[in-house]
């Protein structure tokens, strides 16, 4: 469905504070409950909150040491403004209302997660062994650009062992899903896996041109 653009600023805009407000308020709220490595049980065994930070990308993977922090915040910086103009773009020209809710969910993950890692180092004291204090007296435990992205979503459906006749890992222990990651991860995921399966209805006019 092509959507006027009155209605598509609207829905775009739905979409990303929402998304944005759920995202933070579950990071404020785990990160202020939780200490570092601990975790809850949401449905048996298999969805469990699961306390833990990450200086890096989606799905807890890393850019190393402290330059690499700062590079990887001023990337995401960069990237959103690259994501939000895009985004403008489509929603003036009069796009499919599924894409534009994709690039939302996409620019609103970006954002959940750029948060994180400007200002949480700031307002926050750190998590290890104690639970985190909101705008601590003695200051955050760490500086602008630098905080730790907060992920907490579990999902170990399923453990065992690798076949032995299986080369390199046969034997070994395993966890299906083992990445822990967060909402602001979840939006991003979902907003690509929506171009990927309906590309040919989202670029049909492009496509022919």
């Amino acid at each position: 469905m092509i959507l006027d653009p009155k209605w598509a600023w609207r829905i775009s805009l739905s979409v990303v504070f929402l998304a944005i407000f759920t995202d933070q308020a579950l990071k404020m709220w785990v990160k202020t409950h939780f200490v570092l490595g601990e975790e809850f049980n949401v449905i048996g065994n298999w969805f469990i909150l699961h306390f833990t930070e990450n200086n890096g990308m989606a799905f807890g993977m890393e850019l190393g040491g402290s330059l690499g922090k700062m590079l990887l915040s001023l990337f995401r910086i960069v990237a959103v403004f690259g994501i939000a103009y895009y985004l403008v773009k489509l929603i003036r020209t009069s796009n499919p209302s599924g894409l534009i809710i994709s690039i939302s969910l996409i620019f609103a993950g970006a954002i959940g997660n750029i948060l994180d890692s400007i200002y949480y180092g700031k307002i926050f004291s750190d998590s290890y062994f104690h639970l985190a204090e909101f705008l601590p007296a003695a200051g955050g435990y760490a500086t602008w650009l630098h905080g730790k992205v907060v992920d907490m979503l579990y999902f170990p459906i399923l453990k065992g062992f690798w076949p032995n006749w299986i080369p390199f890992i046969g034997g070994d222990y395993f966890v299906f899903f083992q990445p822990v990651f967060n909402l602001a991860d979840t939006f991003i995921s979902t907003g690509v896996l929506m171009i990927l399966i309906f590309q040919k209805r989202y670029f049909k006019e492009e496509s022919k041109s």
